[in-house]
């Protein structure tokens, strides 16, 4: 009699153990590793897989492979943008983001785009009764558009039925709620999520179709299940929330057809997700009023440039440990950017508690970015505002030197697009249509700051 086998899997990243231990030895998370039975095979039985006759794989060259599958569009620019320029036919997408930040809410927008568009498409919920996506469809506009429902959690129905009905896109919400009957692990082990999701990237490349699986996240912002998932699909988006704030910012970290770190900003209202076509509206201050500690960011997100405000307060400390607090940058690199200021320009930031905001809720993680925040800190200390309509970038070196950046001109074009009229930028920038300021040291920021220049 063949025996079962008991597995450890860490839920957080699948390693494997012999036993069961509170803390991961792979990743280091703790009280994630569940116990797993797996069916032993009979003593000398062979799979099927290896019963079957090898057959001769047949090779195609670059040339002769085909000519690339044209893009479908979803209707909604912004998410055809983050997916780098449309929906690619055979192509598996992976959207995850936080409960309630809306990932249901766009991709009935998407399904219905698509199918307003002629495309044959399926959306499948495991969450949710297809009554209940009706009624989402009808609050938002879209339950005219030819989508077919159904709510089903078995891997073996589901593909089942769309090879017999042959959709050009599915949509499956979500991945961590289908289950295989060939696999005793329970719906959303790491086991499961990565056969179900192994079975439906397959699907999609035999038969071209678009597949879109949802994933949940973790209390971290990692999409839940093994890191393998992500490997599988070709392209990996996260729907991004600002607490206690209406838009949303759907970013690529990993795109096989397009551009990563490329973003589509939409903003949630009662009608569901509104494309925004202008983001910096969103991340600039409407105070006309110059104000100290304020600089706008003219940043890069994927391709698209984007202009943020950048705010600092610099304040006398009477602690011995001054405070440095940031939020939307990374705090390592405010860190540096002080010691910088201080060793290099003679700038007294050790005395004084400092706080750094990116407006709007933005992140950036660009070094560009160096040079607007220093010039918003050096505003604040001085309490000099900086003159309206000037925009700032440039990489800022341990050296203290103002180094170039990319895209430089596309940053100036949106500048110049959006009322600005002068930029303090890295040395060859080029004119953009503006009055560019060139920045080679930090020498050349504090006289942009005090309008010495």
């Amino acid at each position: 009699m063949p025996r079962n086998t008991d597995t450890y899997v860490c839920q957080a990243c699948g390693n494997v153990t012999a036993k069961w231990a509170g803390r991961c030895e792979a990743c280091g998370a703790w009280n994630t590793i569940e116990q797993e039975i797996a069916e032993a095979a009979p003593p000398g039985a062979l799979s099927a897989a290896s019963k079957a006759k090898a057959s001769k794989i047949n090779f195609a060259s670059l040339e002769d492979a085909g000519a690339p599958e044209q893009r479908l569009a979803s209707g909604n620019a912004e998410f055809d943008r983050a997916c780098g320029g449309g929906l690619v036919p055979g192509s598996a997408l992976l959207i995850g983001g936080d409960p309630g930040v809306g990932k249901s809410t766009l991709l009935l927008q998407i399904a219905a785009g698509l199918a307003r568009g002629g495309q044959s498409v399926a959306y499948i919920s495991g969450e949710e009764a297809s009554a209940q996506i009706a009624g989402r469809a009808h609050r938002l506009g879209v339950n005219a558009a030819p989508v077919r429902l159904a709510s089903a959690t078995s891997l073996r129905d589901i593909l089942a039925t769309l090879k017999a009905d042959k959709p050009d896109a599915v949509i499956i919400d979500s991945i961590q709620t289908l289950w295989s009957d060939a696999l005793p692990a329970a719906p959303g082990t790491v086991t499961q999520v990565r056969a179900c999701a192994h079975e439906l990237v397959r699907f999609a490349k035999q038969t071209n179709t678009i597949v879109m699986l949802v994933g949940h996240v973790t209390k971290d912002g990692q999409i839940a299940g093994p890191r393998v998932v992500e490997h599988m699909v070709d392209a990996v988006l996260y729907f991004e929330a600002e607490t206690g704030r209406d838009f949303r910012i759907l970013r690529a970290v990993k795109n096989r057809f397009g551009a990563a770190h490329e973003i589509g900003v939409f903003e949630m209202t009662s009608a569901g997700l509104a494309e925004v076509s202008n983001p910096s509206s969103l991340f600039l201050s409407e105070n006309e009023t110059p104000v100290s500690g304020a600089a706008v960011f003219a940043g890069i997100e994927g391709t698209r440039p984007v202009l943020v405000e950048i705010q600092a307060l610099v304040s006398p400390s009477t602690l011995a440990a001054p405070r440095r607090a940031v939020v939307g940058w990374d705090g390592a690199r405010l860190s540096m950017l002080l010691a910088v200021l201080d060793a290099r320009a003679g700038f007294d930031f050790g005395r004084h508690d400092v706080f750094l905001n990116v407006a709007g809720g933005l992140r950036i993680s660009e070094p560009a970015a160096d040079l607007a925040a220093a010039a918003a800190l050096c505003s604040s200390l001085f309490d000099a505002p900086i003159a309206p309509g000037k925009v700032v970038f440039g990489e800022v070196a341990l050296s203290g030197a103002v180094r170039p950046v990319n895209q430089a001109a596309a940053r100036l074009k949106e500048a110049r697009k959006l009322g600005f009229n002068g930029a303090l930028a890295p040395r060859g920038a080029g004119p953009g249509g503006l009055a560019v300021e060139e920045a080679e040291t930090l020498a050349d920021l504090a006289a942009f700051v005090r309008g010495d220049s």
